[in-house]
């Protein structure tokens, strides 16, 4: 889809897809800290909860040495290139879980360092809620360049930059028209 269609929602994922992959084609892909030496433990995975299937992200987010991070990072396009999402103003995230700093983060074809990508807070309450994270919100980390909706790569749910023991569950998430 170019970004001269202008649906209210595109979908990412549902959870739903009986191959596991989301519904744009793509599979998630975990990451954590030890990647850069740190200690965080995560799992993630598709469970089944009251809302139906949905994506959860859970472990102990640990600061010692460097760390501070689990993540679950879906890839927006199947060969890495960029994903026109210009047609969009965020992206809409039903979700729940337990208290702590959670984030969405996007990678575009600008953040060519793994320390670099934009950065967006992700509000996150015990009951399931939808939340919109517009684009606007995001801060670039590691690099100067302004998110350019157009070069999109992929976006992630993170868990970040305290120690706690995380639980985030997804059960859809969209690129979204909508204002918050």
């Amino acid at each position: 889809m170019s970004g001269t269609e202008s649906p209210a929602a595109y979908l990412l994922d549902d959870f739903t897809a009986a191959d596991g992959r989301a519904a744009i084609g793509t599979a998630w892909q975990g990451f954590t800290d030890r990647v850069m030496g740190g200690r965080s433990d995560m799992h993630a995975g598709i469970v089944e909860t009251d809302r139906g299937p949905a994506l959860r992200l859970s472990g102990q987010v640990r600061l010692e040495n460097n760390g501070g991070f689990i993540q679950s990072r879906l890839p927006l396009a199947p060969s890495g290139e960029s994903f026109d999402a210009s047609a969009w103003s965020g992206f809409g995230v039903t979700v729940r879980g337990t208290p702590g700093p959670y984030c969405l983060h996007v990678r575009s074809a600008d953040t060519h360092q793994p320390w670099q990508h934009y950065r967006a807070p992700l509000a996150v309450a015990e009951d399931w809620q939808d939340v919109v994270v517009p684009f606007t919100a995001f801060e670039p980390r590691g690099l100067q360049a302004d998110l350019d909706p157009a070069r999109l790569t992929s976006v992630a749910v993170v868990a970040y930059g305290a120690a706690f023991e995380a639980r985030v569950e997804v059960a859809r998430l969209e690129l979204s028209a909508a204002h918050p």
